[in-house]
Formats: C-alpha cells, sequence, structure tokens
C-alpha cells in the first residue's frame, strides 16, 4: 500500500507542540503518550534496521514502529482484519447506517466525564434500536447492532457520536438452532435451511 501523501503523524509534528500547549491540563497522560508515539513511529527516534543487497550494496533502512494501539500505520493491518470478521458475520439481508450524536452542550460535559457520558450514549442508543425494533409497528422482533464510537468529527474536533450498523430484517419464525443468532456463516445449518430460517 503506497504512503499518503499526508499522514496523521506529519499533523502531529507540525502542530501538535503549539497543540499540546494550548490545552495543557485538558489531555490524559494516555493521550499525550499516543500522540509522541505516533510521532515517533517509523522514524530514526525508535532505532530501526538496514536492508542491504550483498550484490551491489544499495541499502534501505526500515524504522521501527511504535505499535500503540492508536497509531494509524501500526493498527492499519489490525484493522483491516476487524473489518473482514466483521463482514463475515453479515447476515444475508440489507443493513442500515445509523448514527447517534451527543447535543454539544453534553459533548462538553463528556469531555471531562468520558467513561461515564459515553456508557450512557452505548446504553441510550442501545435500548433505542432494540426498543423500536421490538415494536410490531415497526419490525416486532429481537435485533443485534454493531456500535462503534466516535470522539471526533471530520472536522477533527470534539464531537461523540456512535455509529450503528443494524440489520434491516429478522428470521420471520422461531428456530431452535444455537446457531439461528449468528446464521452468518454459509456453510451452516441456517444457510443449509435444515432448520427453516428464513429472512424477511
Amino acid at each position: 500500500m503506497p504512503r499518503p501523501a499526508l499522514e496523521v503523524a506529519d499533523i502531529f509534528r507540525s502542530h501538535g507542540p503549539a497543540w499540546r500547549t494550548a490545552n495543557v491540563g485538558h489531555l490524559s497522560l494516555g493521550q499525550l503518550k499516543a500522540m509522541a508515539a505516533i510521532e515517533a513511529c517509523r522514524t530514526a527516534e525508535l532505532g530501526g534496521h538496514v536492508a542491504a543487497c550483498e550484490d551491489c550494496g544499495h541499502a534501505v533502512i526500515s524504522y521501527n514502529s511504535c505499535g500503540n494501539r492508536h497509531c494509524p500505520k501500526c493498527q492499519g493491518a489490525a484493522a483491516r482484519q476487524w473489518l473482514a470478521e466483521r463482514e463475515a458475520e453479515l447476515l444475508p439481508l440489507p443493513y442500515h447506517h445509523v448514527v447517534f450524536t451527543l447535543p454539544s452542550a453534553i459533548g462538553t460535559i463528556a469531555w471531562q466525564n468520558k467513561t461515564e457520558v459515553y456508557s450512557l450514549l452505548f446504553k441510550a442508543a442501545s435500548e433505542t434500536m432494540l426498543t423500536i425494533a421490538a415494536d410490531p409497528k415497526h419490525l416486532g422482533a429481537r435485533i443485534g447492532v454493531t456500535a462503534v464510537l466516535h470522539s471526533w468529527g471530520s472536522a477533527l474536533t470534539h464531537h461523540p457520536h456512535i455509529h450503528m450498523i443494524v440489520p434491516g430484517g429478522v428470521s420471520s419464525k422461531p428456530c431452535a438452532n444455537p446457531l439461528h443468532l449468528a446464521c452468518r456463516d454459509p456453510k451452516n445449518a441456517c444457510a443449509a435451511n435444515t432448520c427453516g430460517c428464513r429472512f424477511a
């Protein structure tokens, strides 16, 4: 995969010191460590190794990665693997993208109380989806969702919101198969229709 023209590390190296100075007292130690790791990732600061051709002597320096879980360079492969695993879990029906966003006034409270407010946001969002789906006027069924918290918006400002991937249908008849809630693998009994699962 080619290196992008601009990376998060480039932005952090250019603007990070001034931004950290302007936000003294508002950043956790974990956030500061993540920024430092991303800035140093794959640079001489972390060391590296040299691969050289024995015939012509051409050498290539490869710098070490930071390994930080927030680093987009280090976690790119893990993110792609996670996405492939989630795609393998998809049921044979349409899905909907639903977003739950905190009002800006509560977003300000969340800045200082992340664990509590984000937990409440997840709870409210999931209970809302389960309640609406269970209503016979809508779907009349129990659903599952995949939910991901984003604490920043596209403008890189604090903007807590949850993205949900919600199935657009359910099995039209009860199923005793324990795989029923995970009728995901095309090789399983549900997909083979031995249990009578039908998605509507």
